[in-house]
């Protein structure tokens, strides 16, 4: 009984913040909620991976979403604009010929993976510290890189992610974007505490 409950505790607060994080999103017409609600629920989940289980996930999700939505939506438009930039120029790669091309549309790629892992680190960062705005994108870019091992199990586990719920459609709008918030938070809290632990002892 007490696997069930507490297996069925899990589900409903995996749940309840995904849904919480689409209806904010789609507040925010998706544009301008994306990045507000994605922090909300990363501030959630970085509870969950402090071992923190006894808080309302609604009036935090809430509080965070109008704490967070300017600043948030000043960053995130960071992002929005280098991407577009890259995806508009991929596409103009994609049209030229010649092996100068074919090399510009690899390099492409490769900055778009950059500013993919970029993102993955970013808002890990933005809940637990306190930087301006260009420190949050120069921390996330060197997390990135600096910590390829925690890189690599990022992204196992997101594909892992990504594969159970291309199985099981169903579960889009259940767990879809607090799984792999979750997954996230958690491998990156280990990475924040094992370097804040080597600065202390330093």
């Amino acid at each position: 009984m007490k696997l069930f409950q507490y297996v069925s505790e899990w589900i409903l607060r995996l749940v309840w913040t995904n849904l919480l994080w689409i209806a904010f999103t789609l507040s925010g017409l998706v544009i301008a909620g994306f990045f507000p609600a994605t922090i909300a629920m990363c501030t959630v989940t970085r509870k969950w991976a402090k071992k923190e289980l006894d808080f309302s996930i609604w009036q935090l999700f809430k509080d965070t979403y109008k704490k967070e939505w300017v600043n948030s939506n000043k960053i995130g438009l960071v992002f929005v604009c280098i991407a577009a930039f890259l995806f508009i120029d991929l596409r103009i790669s994609f049209y030229m010929k010649g092996f100068f091309s074919i090399f510009l549309y690899v390099f492409i790629l490769f900055l778009l993976a950059i500013l993919l892992l970029t993102l993955i680190y970013f808002f890990p960062l933005y809940v637990q510290y306190t930087f301006s705005a260009k420190a949050y994108l120069k921390q996330a870019f060197i997390h990135a890189f600096a910590g390829f091992k925690d890189t690599f199990v990022i992204l196992v586990g997101l594909v892992c992610i990504g594969y159970f719920i291309y199985k099981l459609p169903g579960l889009i709008p259940f767990m879809s974007a607090v799984l792999p918030s979750y997954w996230v938070m958690t491998v990156c809290m280990k990475r924040f505490r094992r370097l804040e632990k080597q600065i202390l002892e330093a």
